[in-house]
C-alpha cells in the first residue's frame, strides 16, 4: 500500500496529524457520545415518516438474484443483515430494475408482476430482522431503489455489455462496445421508460416500500442523461430537459401511487474516467475542456457544483426532499465515490490517499446542506474511515454537514456496526472493513459480491477459492 494504513492511525492525534499532512479538512470529534443525548441517535422527522437514528444503509448489487429477476438465499441474507444493523434508514436496500433490458448484470434483482411477491417478502425479513435485534420498527424507514443501467447493462451475460446509451461518449463508448449509434436511446425510448419507472414505483408501493429511490448516479442511465449536454431533443441540452424523465416520473408516481415518497441518488459530481497509468495509477483521460462530468468544472478531475444545486433546488420546486449524495461511477473512477486502499481487479492503484477522496465528497454534501438545509442528505464514502468512521460520523451530524451517515461495504463485513457504535460498544476490530475491494472484484469476475476475506460465510464459499486463484494469477477481465 502507497499511503500509511487507517489502521495504523491508532490515537486521534494520529489521524489529525495525517489529515495535516494531507493538508485536508474532515469533521471529526474524539469522542463518540452515547445516551439520549448522542448526536448520531437522534431522530429525524422526513416526509416519509420518523426515522430513528442517523444511520442509513446504502443500496448495493449482490449479483446473487436469480435469473428471472427474484432474491436468492444470499440477498436474503444480505437483508436480514440490513435490518440487524440498527441502522433505521434503509436507503433503497438494492439496486432493482424496472425492465429487463436495464439489468446490471443476469443476477439483478428485477421488479414486475411476478417477483413482486419475493421483493415484498425481502422487505419484511428486514423487519423481522429488525425486530429482533432492536426491539421496535414504528421508526425504521424502508426504501427501494430503481434503476436502469443504460451504459453499464449486461442483462444476459456478466462479461457482454448490452448498452443502451443517452449519448455517444469519446471514451467510454469504446470500454463497452459502442461502434455505431445503434445502442442510443431515441426521446420515443425514453418516453416509454417512464412509463416503466412509473409502473415499478406502482409496484413497489404495494410490497410496502415507504418511498422509492429513482438512481441517478454512479454512470447508469439517469446520471448519464444529466451529463448528456450535447444531446439533441426533449432529453438533451439544458438542465430542464436533462431532467425531463426523473421530473416525469415524479409526476406519474404522484397520479398513480399517491402517498409513495420519492427519492433521488445523485452523483453529485464526475471526473474524466481514468484508467492504469505508470506502475499501475490511476490516470485520467486528457479531454479538453471535458463536458461530460455533472458537477464537473471542465478540467476533469474539478467539481462545480452549480448544476448539482440547481437539480436540487429542482426537486425541492418537486415537493422532493430526500437526496442520497454520491459521486463518480465505480465504472470510470472509482477512487472517487469508493475510496479504498486495494483497487478491484479492474481498476486502478489510487492516484491519491483515499482520505482525500472521503473528504471531497464529505466536503461537498455540506455545501449542498448548507445551501439547502431543508433538503434532508444523507452522505456517502464513510467507508474508508474504519475506526474513525463514528468519530467523523457524529461530527457531520453534530455540525449539520448532512442529516444521515450512510455505510455501505462496511456492512457486508460488520452489519452491527451502527447498532454497536450507538450502544457505546467497542468496535470489533477484525470485522472492520479494510476496503480490499473482494466485493467488487468478485462480481467483475461473474461470481457473487460478498466479503470473502472477513464474513465466515463468504470464505468457505467456492467463490473464495476462485477469487483468490484470480487474484494471485491477477487474472481481471477487460475494463467495462
Amino acid at each position: 500500500m502507497r499511503f500509511p494504513a487507517i489502521s495504523t492511525l491508532k490515537t486521534a492525534a494520529l489521524f489529525r496529524e495525517r489529515l495535516a499532512a494531507l493538508s485536508i479538512e474532515l469533521p471529526f470529534d474524539e469522542g463518540v457520545r452515547t445516551g439520549p443525548d448522542a448526536p448520531l441517535g437522534q431522530t429525524c422527522v422526513t416526509p416519509a415518516g420518523i426515522v430513528g437514528n442517523r444511520f442509513a444503509i446504502l443500496p448495493m448489487e449482490g449479483w446473487d438474484g436469480t435469473e428471472d429477476g427474484r432474491p436468492s438465499d444470499l440477498t436474503r441474507r444480505r437483508w436480514r443483515n440490513f435490518g440487524l444493523s440498527g441502522a433505521k434508514l434503509i436507503w433503497g436496500g438494492e439496486a432493482v430494475a424496472v425492465r429487463a433490458d436495464g439489468r446490471a448484470n443476469p443476477r439483478q434483482l428485477l421488479l414486475n408482476e411476478t417477483t413482486l411477491p419475493d421483493i415484498a417478502a425481502l422487505r419484511e425479513l428486514l423487519i423481522d430482522a429488525h425486530e429482533e435485534g432492536n426491539a421496535h420498527t414504528d421508526d425504521l424507514l424502508i426504501g427501494l431503489q430503481l434503476t436502469h443501467s443504460g451504459r453499464f447493462a449486461r442483462p444476459h451475460e456478466s462479461r457482454r455489455p448490452e448498452p443502451r446509451i443517452a449519448y455517444r461518449h469519446p471514451f467510454l463508448d469504446g470500454r463497452v462496445g459502442v461502434a455505431n449509434d445503434a445502442p442510443l436511446l431515441s426521446d420515443d425510448d425514453l418516453d416509454r421508460l417512464v412509463e416503466e419507472y412509473i409502473r415499478a414505483a406502482v409496484l413497489s408501493r404495494k410490497a410496502g416500500f415507504a418511498f422509492v429511490d429513482i438512481k441517478h448516479c454512479h454512470g447508469y442511465l439517469g446520471h448519464e442523461l444529466l451529463s448528456a449536454v450535447d444531446r439533441p431533443g426533449r432529453y438533451g441540452g439544458t438542465l430542464e430537459n436533462r431532467t425531463r424523465l426523473l421530473r416525469s416520473v415524479i409526476a406519474g408516481i404522484r397520479a398513480e401511487a399517491p402517498g409513495l415518497k420519492v427519492g433521488v441518488r445523485i452523483s453529485v459530481f464526475d471526473f474524466v474516467p481514468f484508467q492504469p497509468g505508470p506502475g499501475g495509477v490511476g490516470t485520467p483521460a486528457t479531454f479538453d475542456p471535458y463536458t461530460h462530468a455533472f458537477g464537473g468544472d471542465g478540467t476533469g478531475v474539478g467539481i462545480d457544483l452549480a448544476e448539482p444545486l440547481a437539480f436540487i433546488e429542482l426537486l425541492r420546486k418537486l415537493d422532493v426532499r430526500l437526496i442520497c449524495t454520491s459521486a463518480g461511477s465505480p465504472y470510470y473512477n472509482p477512487h472517487i465515490l469508493r475510496p479504498a486502499a486495494f483497487p478491484p481487479s479492474d481498476g486502478y492503484l489510487p492516484p491519491e490517499d483515499p482520505l482525500v477522496g472521503v473528504a471531497r465528497q464529505i466536503a461537498a454534501t455540506a455545501v449542498l446542506k448548507e445551501r439547502h438545509p431543508e433538503t434532508l442528505l444523507v452522505g456517502s464514502g464513510y467507508s474508508y474511515l474504519q475506526e474513525w468512521l463514528p468519530h467523523v460520523g457524529q461530527c457531520v451530524i453534530r455540525e449539520g454537514k448532512a442529516d444521515f451517515i450512510g455505510v455501505g461495504r462496511m456492512v457486508l463485513s460488520y452489519p452491527e456496526i451502527p447498532a454497536d457504535i450507538l450502544a457505546g460498544k467497542p468496535l470489533a476490530r477484525k470485522r472492520i472493513c479494510r476496503t480490499f475491494s473482494d466485493c467488487t472484484t468478485a462480481p467483475r469476475n461473474g461470481l457473487v459480491s460478498g466479503c470473502y476475506p472477513l464474513d465466515p460465510h463468504y470464505k468457505a464459499r467456492p467463490e473464495a477459492e476462485v477469487l483468490l486463484t484470480l487474484k494471485t494469477a491477477r487474472v481481471a477481465p477487460p475494463s467495462p
